[in-house]
């Protein structure tokens, strides 16, 4: 990177950022990535704390809207299973406008195939499902906003010939 307009390194640092963030299998808490003088840090609240910062408004207003935004709590205890957003962005269910989805319900899906696509910083990064199983449902529009860890589609494990979850 070095000869570079400092722009150009900010912006591969954070197409690099983007890159890194999409390959890890969990959340992360902080990143900071650096190219001479220029130096990129992300950081990410807690995971505990943001349910309970959306807690606190819920209780003051009463409202029955705030009763979907308990989030990951309400979800039913069954074989449903979440595929969740790597990163904040854009999300896009098909790999340019007017194509084919990705995915659609009921498709059955392998680990590391591609499901959907989520734009940040005008970087188009891969959404990988990180488990086998079958689309159930679509739970975000077709260019919508999305948080991190947003659950984006519904998947539950498919069995194998011999009854065991794949």
């Amino acid at each position: 990177m070095d000869g570079e307009e400092p722009q150009d390194v900010v912006e591969t640092l954070c197409r690099r950022s983007a890159e890194l963030l999409a390959s890890l299998p969990g959340p992360v808490r902080r990143l900071s990535l650096q190219s001479g003088e220029a130096r990129l840090e992300l950081e990410w609240p807690e995971p505990a704390a943001a349910p309970a910062a959306a807690a606190a408004p819920a209780a003051g207003t009463g409202g029955p809207a705030a009763v979907p935004a308990a989030g990951p709590a309400a979800e039913p205890e069954d074989d449903r299973d979440y595929l969740r957003a790597p990163m904040v962005g854009t999300f896009y269910r098909a790999p340019a406008p007017g194509a084919d989805s990705f995915v659609a319900e009921g498709d059955v899906v392998a680990a590391g195939s591609q499901i959907a696509i989520i734009e940040a910083m005008k970087l188009l990064s891969p959404v990988n499902a990180d488990r086998p199983g079958r689309i159930l449902e679509v739970l975000v529009e077709d260019g919508s906003p999305v948080e991190y860890d947003q659950p984006l589609f519904a998947i539950a494990a498919e069995a194998d010939e011999a009854g065991r979850a794949a």
